[in-house]
């Protein structure tokens, strides 16, 4: 089991609460990832800095987040996280979990996009990993 030494106390045992009561969006999504982008290593609810990402992908440093309806009162909230989690060299991508239930084709396509390089520039390779990252 790898260990996060910059996560605070508590973290790993938060983080498998989270995973356990995940919502049906993130089922959801945890399942067509897993089988859309298979070539692709993701992680749910990791933690990052104070946070828990709900679904990153650390060799391509991008971030899923999944908002339900308690997102649409917690705009400053997100705002500084994705302002955190960008600062970590992040790339943050957000849905509304009726997005996920309703077109999950549209969403897996967005983050295929975000994801691969555009035409005009080859991939030079995986970025560098998160800060506290690695061997």
């Amino acid at each position: 089991m790898k260990t996060y030494d910059k996560a605070r106390a508590g973290a790993s045992l938060r983080a498998r609460q989270l995973r356990r009561d995940s919502t049906e969006a993130e089922k959801r999504l945890w399942r067509a990832l897993r089988t859309t982008l298979p070539d692709r290593k993701w992680r749910r609810q990791m933690p990052v800095g104070p946070y828990f990402a709900d679904f990153a992908c650390f060799a391509e440093r991008g971030i899923i987040e999944l908002d339900g309806g308690q997102h649409a009162n917690a705009s400053d909230y997100d705002a500084a996280r994705t302002h955190f989690l960008k600062s970590q060299g992040y790339r943050v991508l957000r849905y509304w979990n009726n997005d996920v239930m309703t077109n999950i084709d549209g969403v897996l396509t967005t983050i295929a996009d975000a994801l691969s390089p555009s035409p005009s520039q080859p991939s030079a390779g995986p970025l560098p990993l998160p800060v506290g990252e690695g061997l």
